[in-house]
């Protein structure tokens, strides 16, 4: 069987959920806090590479494969295309704040922020597993 030991597959398998939704976490409440897409979606990949190397390419590529990563790259990257459009449509310029603005503190109190948010943490999630999915192909020497 492919992938690290028994003791090192737990641990994993323990931190796995708690390190994905940490990073869901920064994400979600970067405008409210320290944080954002890019520390929030660099938390998430890390926690997929840790599955990754724990649990060997093969068997980890059919829980999250190459082409999966591709596809929420790209819709990472739509997102915040559609979201600086929207703001030229809006009579704005590209990416500005149009959208109304609830109360302090609250989740949903800085506009479109949030949506940008999710977006290039997808589109950086995805991108750092892309990355680390090629430098795994080029180890092993298959032509993706």
């Amino acid at each position: 069987m492919a992938g690290m030991t028994v003791i090192v597959r737990t641990i994993t398998r323990l931190l796995f959920p708690f390190t994905f939704l940490f990073g869901a976490y920064i994400v979600l409440h970067g405008h409210l806090t320290p944080g954002g897409g890019f520390p929030g979606g660099v938390i998430i990949a890390a926690s997929v590479v840790m599955l990754l190397l724990a649990y060997g390419i093969e068997r980890a590529e059919t829980k999250v494969s190459f082409l999966q990563a591709e596809v929420l790259e790209s819709i990472g990257g739509l997102a915040i295309v559609v979201l600086g459009l929207l703001s030229l449509l809006l009579g704005v310029a590209f990416l500005q704040n149009k959208f109304p603005l609830g109360e302090l503190g609250q989740l949903f109190s800085a506009g479109n922020l949030p949506l940008l948010y999710l977006g290039v943490g997808i589109k950086v999630a995805a991108g750092i597993l892309l990355i680390f999915y090629a430098m795994l192909f080029a180890f092993r020497g298959d032509e993706k």
